[in-house]
């Protein structure tokens, strides 16, 4: 009996449609008692609909609901506790939201304006040099402060709880004398702030002389006309004086960015200070869970499969539907893994084609839910690695009566929106949905995955990805089961103009993975097969084979540098050798043997 493999899975076709025409090809006499001719092609089961659970999925933090406890405290102690810098200009808000990070986190608030009195005040030996320096009108040497800090940050409150080190380092070479020491935070935060609106902060901020409370005559006035009438301006609160400060800020502010380089982030500082807070909340949520990973405490429930070796194999039983909690688990996070090697090899243009049953969306629009639930995983995991993802789908294209979308996509934004994106705020902050169009691309995005981009009768999509990637740049876009072949418009203009430059720019991502099954053609059982590719690996061809104890495994039959073409599955399925490249036949052949 003759086993055929998919025609189009060499194919220039960049389709990735779930059902592919089998080709049929004669089998040798020798090869089977049976003449007869059979096909296997890539089909996939069908789906009882299922509801959409967020929290179903797998035991993840993101994934599961927690109730929000207010005045909640989170105890930096259970791994290694945080470590943050905190810059910003006069002004900045930067007071405010360290009071709120410390309520919060716990951490040790350190700032050299608090060493330097405290030090004064017990009459330490340091603390009287510095006295020295400060009675005489000279600044502090940066030795000294750098002291200071040293010694503050080895206390044991904050070795234990973590460490807010608050507008310190000021200079490059006080940053530097930190390096050299081997004190480096795990984030430093920048609250970015115009210029306009910080001179507005600063000349409208008032003292009051009694209580040494600081009001501000529009965002903070006084209570009483009494204390407004004995309010004045500190010195340093003339509109001259903050340009002067606020030039010595940007200098040295420039000098340091190279240091902290890679584990900066800059925060719009403009907003409200609970918007500014949430963000800065999530940033730092995010840094603490992924130290409690690297300590052995993860909260994630995920073996790491970030190499091939420790890859379990093809899961068993992919024809149930709906698919166990363990097999989707099993399907995210291998997605995941390959997706982030390709990522972090500097690949840019990527596309993931995972066609198990229950993450084909094409034979029964239910199964959107689950392909939600794999970007969300996705998604959140490079969010925690501090990037800002834009989830992006698409919209309804066209205009007046030929207007619409893909049904599959139909509502899925709204899935989005609704579903559980954990209690770090991770939504609205490093995530965000947009739709696919260059004007989706923002600044401040990272990276971008687009869900099951798909052309519709008389429309195309790929026009609006095009303008999106060249926006993008170098910045990675996902793909994530991507359908892009072209599709009949009117009076068949969609298949003839463009059709070859639209083609070479949906084959122009690459595939960090590749997932699907293998049927008979025109069955969807019993399951052949399955062909598997993970980035940076090759694609691996198994057969999958009943036991006598009625159970079931994957045998792998062969490997591929890439794709494997018809006649390379025929050969493998058969046990046949593999040929490095088909002989010509008639005439063809004929001359070929001449020359």
């Amino acid at each position: 009996m003759a086993i055929t493999s998919l025609s189009s899975l060499q194919s220039t076709n960049v389709s990735s449609t779930p059902s592919i025409s089998p080709l049929s090809i004669s089998s040798p006499s020798s090869s089977s008692p049976s003449s007869s001719s059979t096909s296997l092609s890539l089909q996939l089961s069908s789906f009882r609909p299922t509801r959409l659970r967020s929290s179903s999925v797998f035991t993840h933090p993101h994934l599961t609901r927690t109730p929000k406890l207010k005045g909640l405290k989170v105890n930096c102690a259970a791994a290694e506790p945080l470590k943050v810098m905190i810059s910003g200009a006069p002004a900045s808000g930067k007071g405010t939201q360290c009071e709120l990070i410390v309520q919060k986190f716990g951490l040790v608030h350190i700032s050299t304006g608090d060493i330097l009195r405290a030090e004064i005040s017990a009459g330490s030996e340091i603390g009287n040099k510095a006295k020295e320096f400060m009675n005489s009108g000279r600044l502090v040497p940066d030795e000294i402060v750098t002291t200071m800090v040293t010694t503050r940050l080895s206390g044991k409150d904050a070795t234990e709880k973590g460490w807010l080190l608050d507008g310190y380092p000021r200079t490059l070479l006080q940053a530097e004398s930190l390096q050299k020491l081997q004190i480096r935070p795990d984030i430093y935060l920048i609250l970015d702030v115009p210029d306009e609106i910080l001179i507005d902060r600063c000349i409208g901020r008032r003292l009051d002389p009694e209580t040494g409370k600081i009001y501000h005559l529009k965002y903070f006035p006084p209570e009483t006309e009494e204390i407004k009438g004995r309010l004045v301006v500190r010195p340093d609160d003339t509109e001259e004086k903050v340009k002067q400060r606020l030039e010595i800020y940007k200098r040295n502010a420039e000098a340091i960015a190279p240091v902290y380089l890679n584990i900066a982030k800059k925060i719009d500082g403009s907003r409200p200070k609970e918007e500014i807070f949430e963000e800065l909340s999530s940033l730092l949520s995010q840094i603490q869970k992924e130290k409690a990973m690297k300590s052995g405490k993860s909260t994630l429930g995920i073996k790491s499969t970030s190499t091939q070796d420790s890859w379990r194999g093809i899961p068993t039983r992919l024809n149930n539907i709906p698919h166990s909690r363990e097999i989707r688990k099993y399907f995210y996070d291998d997605v995941l893994q390959a997706t982030k090697r390709a990522v972090q090899a500097g690949r840019t243009r990527l596309k993931v084609e995972n066609n198990i049953p229950e993450l084909n969306p094409e034979m029964d629009v239910y199964r959107i839910g689950t392909l939600m639930e794999l970007v969300r995983t996705i998604a959140l995991s490079f969010a925690d690695d501090g990037r800002r993802v834009k989830v992006c789908i698409q919209g309804s294209m066209g205009e007046g009566a030929l207007s619409g979308m893909p049904l599959q996509l139909a509502g899925t934004r709204r899935i989005l929106e609704y579903m559980d994106w954990g209690e770090y705020g991770a939504l609205g902050t490093f995530v965000k949905i947009g739709s696919i169009g260059a004007k989706e691309v923002d600044d401040e995005d990272d990276m971008f995955i687009l869900v099951a981009p798909q052309n519709a009768v008389g429309n195309c999509i790929i026009d609006d990805m095009k303008a999106m990637t060249d926006a993008a740049g170098d910045r990675p876009v996902i793909l994530v089961n991507p359908r892009l072949k072209d599709l009949p418009g009117s009076s068949g203009i969609m298949q003839t103009m463009g059709r070859e430059k639209r083609l070479e720019y949906a084959a122009s991502f690459e595939i960090c993975y590749f997932f699907r099954l293998l049927y008979y053609a025109g069955t969807q059982y019993p399951i052949m097969g399955a062909l598997r590719m993970s980035y940076p690996y090759g694609y691996e061809l198994y057969r999958r084979v009943d036991e006598p104890s009625g159970k079931e495994k994957y045998i792998e039959l062969s490997k591929y540098p890439k794709r494997p073409s018809t006649d390379d599955i025929n050969d493998a399925f058969q046990g046949n050798k593999r040929k490095e490249a088909k002989s010509s036949s008639g005439i063809w052949g004929f001359l070929s043997g001449i020359l």
